[in-house]
Formats: C-alpha cells, sequence, structure tokens
C-alpha cells in the first residue's frame, strides 16, 4: 500500500505510528514534494469512489484566494477540480491509503487505517 502524507500533519503521523504498530508493509509519498500528476489524482478519486471536491481542503488560504467554495461541483467542473489540486496540492485532504486490492480511502481516523490494513 501506499500512503500520501504532510509530515506536519497529526493526521498523517498517526496513521503511520498506527500503520508501524501494525507491521504493516507501505510506501510514504511526501506528496507536497512529490506531486501527483492529474491522471495520478483522477485515478486516486476512481479508488475512492469520490470525486475532487470530495477531497478538496476548501478552508486552506488557498482554497479561499481561488474561491473553491463557490466552485460548481459537477461533471463539468471535475477536471479544473483536478487540475487545480495538481497544482496546489496542499488542497489534497490527507493522509490517502491506496490498498493492495485496488481501493483507497482517506484513513483521517484510526479505523479508517484498520480498514485499509484489512483490505
Amino acid at each position: 500500500m501506499e500512503i500520501w502524507i504532510n509530515p506536519a500533519c497529526s493526521k498523517c503521523r498517526s496513521a503511520l505510528t498506527l500503520l508501524d504498530a501494525e507491521g504493516a508493509d507501505y510506501t510514504v509519498r511526501r506528496y507536497l514534494e512529490d506531486v501527483p500528476s492529474e491522471d495520478e489524482i483522477a485515478a486516486v478519486l476512481d479508488r475512492l469512489g469520490l470525486e475532487p471536491w470530495d477531497i478538496a481542503r476548501t478552508q486552506e488560504a488557498v482554497a479561499e484566494e481561488l474561491g473553491l467554495k463557490d466552485w460548481a461541483r459537477d461533471a463539468s467542473t471535475r477536471e479544473r477540480w483536478i487540475t487545480t489540486l495538481a497544482a496546489h496540492p496542499r488542497l489534497i485532504q490527507r493522509p490517502i491509503i491506496t490498498a493492495d486490492d485496488g481501493t483507497a480511502l482517506v484513513a483521517r481516523t484510526d479505523e479508517a487505517v484498520r480498514d485499509a490494513l484489512s483490505r
């Protein structure tokens, strides 16, 4: 499995601690440094079963600058959202775990991390 993290994020550090405690085999991707492409974001969204606005951190300063909260959330704006997440990776919710079974989840709770471990 792979986990997208921001090392400054307490939820990410908690997820890593739990993965280590469980002896999980995983790869860390510091997505602010190793920024996912638009195609990678689209693939992860497909694995999550979510839309880009579902994983957007709308409270971030850049989100406010862009007026993200006011953007339409429909098929016609999906690509715009993905392009924006790739251009501003800080807007991507974290941590995201891509599980070995081809699924993914936003692992903000211990329960979500355990769910990823069971896949």
